[in-house]
């Protein structure tokens, strides 16, 4: 039954409620609506759907067929979309210098969006990395009832009898540079790894923020998993719709729903996903949103007590589609329920908590991908936080699939990626070293670029075990081997990472959890007394002010003081 509201109280009484609104709605009726739709309910349907990249193509249809649920909930659907930067696309150039900023313009665009046109509720659709966070930091900025919707991951390719990802086609690169393969067999490859719709397949960073969102409680039960092409996606962006009225009608906002302990229910299912570790980068950007004091090393106390029980790919054997089948991130969380590791007691958008949803599964003892929680791949999470001489402010790898956990080599220094790349490709990096690229943070980029062609080369060379990586940078969610990223102070703020020198011993232990560079303290002040920060090449535009405005990798790199520093919510204006 259609629930009545009273607009007296919500943001949309400013553009349509009372005579001094008339001038509002003139703009309404132009677009054909009616005056008892005007008197409902505002609904914003922000779509990150574009033509750039398989991961956001199916969303405007998604967001389109969400407005039927709102209908049906009361509402009026308003879509609008924001704009994405894919990181597949951007990889490996100066492009990947705008993936981290796309993040702040996403939420900031929905913000502004929604503020100037006084909508009451949200549904978000993303499909791309910077995208899903970015989306759900306007959520709870704006804290307004708010539902987020994945747009599902692309289904696995297939080449020479197995499943492909972008992934292993960024890894032939490197296969390719050492001669290990044809030039034919890259055509190959990259003709069919990435099939039709969808978002990066693995536990890379789509994936595992769909897997957050769900485990916050701002998704539907078991909706992110379901791959792109499935039709059951429309279903589930009406559900959406419908949901979020819902939600406006029992005052249900994504500050009520995403407390500390939903944080915590949400890295550790990072954790026992072997999820990507830019999650230890958008979590604490998404709790500034909130108010709540978040950071990497919370993030890493809480990997470090959580198995790892979900085989998936970088570091296992299944893709998102597999997980879909297997049950999806509801299975995962039944488990790990009932081994203690949530807390059931979190609010969630259906208006029930996170145990009374999962009280709904029932656990399917016959699938492979998921891990009953007492016998998990490892004891403890896929990733790891460090923290060292090397590291004062932090720094993550992903552990997951990974057989070496200590590493100790002298430092080969790059100060781009784009160098490293290049020592790569011509076979110029030697076994038992430890590469440093630096000023790729994100004052130092700016941006704070993923490194994957790089680590994706490495790999394919055959040198993914044989070499570790560090950089103030960071890594696709598709990376795999001892690479380190989100090492803080990073070097454009002259941390330790700035100082050092080819041939320095850098020791990593990731079972420790520390990463330490092994130089006397007397060297190292001499070395800080002539260093002299660098400039970059970007004096005015997008990368100049969000280099002057962003924070520490290890608090999210957030561009403003977030829900801490405010003085009223947009939803109670």
């Amino acid at each position: 039954m259609t629930r009545i509201f009273d607009k007296s109280r919500l943001p949309s009484r400013h553009v349509s409620v009372g005579p001094e609104r008339a001038p509002h709605r003139s703009y309404y009726y132009a677009m054909g609506i009616p005056e008892e739709d005007i008197a409902r309910p505002f609904v914003a349907l922000a779509s990150a759907g574009n033509n750039s990249a398989p991961c956001n193509t199916t969303l405007d249809a998604q967001a389109d067929a969400a407005q039927a649920g709102v209908i049906q909930g009361g509402g009026m659907p308003r879509r609008f979309n924001t704009i994405t930067v894919t990181d597949g696309i951007a990889m490996g150039h100066q492009g990947m210098k705008a993936s981290l900023v796309s993040r702040e313009v996403i939420a900031d665009s929905v913000e502004l969006s929604v503020r100037g046109h006084c909508y009451d509720a949200l549904v978000g659709f993303a499909g791309c990395d910077k995208s899903l966070p970015g989306m759900m930091m306007a959520m709870l900025r704006l804290n307004i009832p708010s539902v987020f919707v994945y747009g599902g991951s692309i289904l696995p390719g297939r080449y020479q009898e197995r499943d492909v990802t972008v992934v292993d086609v960024f890894e032939i690169v490197g296969k390719y540079a050492a001669g290990a393969c044809p030039l034919s067999e890259v055509h190959a490859l990259e003709k069919v790894a990435c099939p039709g719709h969808g978002a990066c397949g693995g536990q890379y960073t789509a994936n595992t923020m769909a897997c957050v969102a769900e485990a916050i409680g701002l998704s539907i039960p078991n909706s992110n998993m379901v791959p792109a092409p499935y039709t059951t996606r429309e279903q589930i962006a009406v559900a959406a719709g419908a949901q979020v009225m819902e939600c406006l009608a029992d005052n249900i906002r994504p500050r009520d729903i995403c407390t500390r302990e939903a944080f915590i229910n949400a890295a550790r299912v990072v954790a026992a996903t072997g999820g990507s570790t830019n999650a230890a980068l958008h979590l604490p950007a998404m709790a500034s949103e909130a108010g709540i004091e978040f950071d990497l090393f919370d993030v890493a106390e809480i990997f470090k007590t959580t198995p790892y029980i979900a085989d998936l790919k970088p570091g296992g054997k299944y893709v998102a589609k597999d997980m879909y089948e297997a049950g999806g991130v509801y299975m995962l969380m039944k488990t790990m329920l009932s081994g203690g590791f949530l807390d059931g007691s979190c609010m969630t958008v259906t208006g029930k908590t996170l145990a009374e949803n999962i009280d709904q599964v029932t656990w399917n003892p016959d699938q492979k991908v998921i891990y009953d929680i007492s016998t998990p791949l490892t004891p403890t999470g896929g990733v790891v936080g460090l923290r060292g001489s090397l590291a004062p402010d932090g720094a993550i790898v992903k552990v997951a699939g990974m057989h070496r956990l200590q590493f100790s080599g002298p430092a080969r220094v790059f100060d781009c990626e784009e160098d490293t790349f290049a020592a790569v490709e011509a076979r110029a990096i030697n076994e038992g070293e430890v590469i440093v690229i630096r000023y790729e943070g994100p004052k130092g980029g700016p941006g704070m670029r993923e490194m994957l062609s790089t680590t994706a080369a490495l790999y394919g060379l055959g040198m993914g075990e044989s070499v570790a990586l560090i950089t103030d940078g960071r890594f696709s969610g598709g990376t795999r081997g001892f690479c380190i990223g989100h090492v803080g102070p990073e070097a454009a703020d002259g941390g330790p990472i700035a100082l050092v020198e080819d041939g320095d011993i850098i020791h990593i232990d990731a079972e420790a959890g520390t990463i330490d560079l092994d130089v006397p303290e007397d060297v190292m002040a001499a070395r800080r007394a002539v260093w002299v920060p660098r400039k970059t090449d970007y004096g005015s535009g997008a990368l100049w002010r969000y280099a002057k405005t962003v924070g520490p990798a290890y608090k999210g790199a957030v561009t403003h003081p977030g829900a801490a520093a405010e003085t009223h919510v947009y939803a109670d204006i």
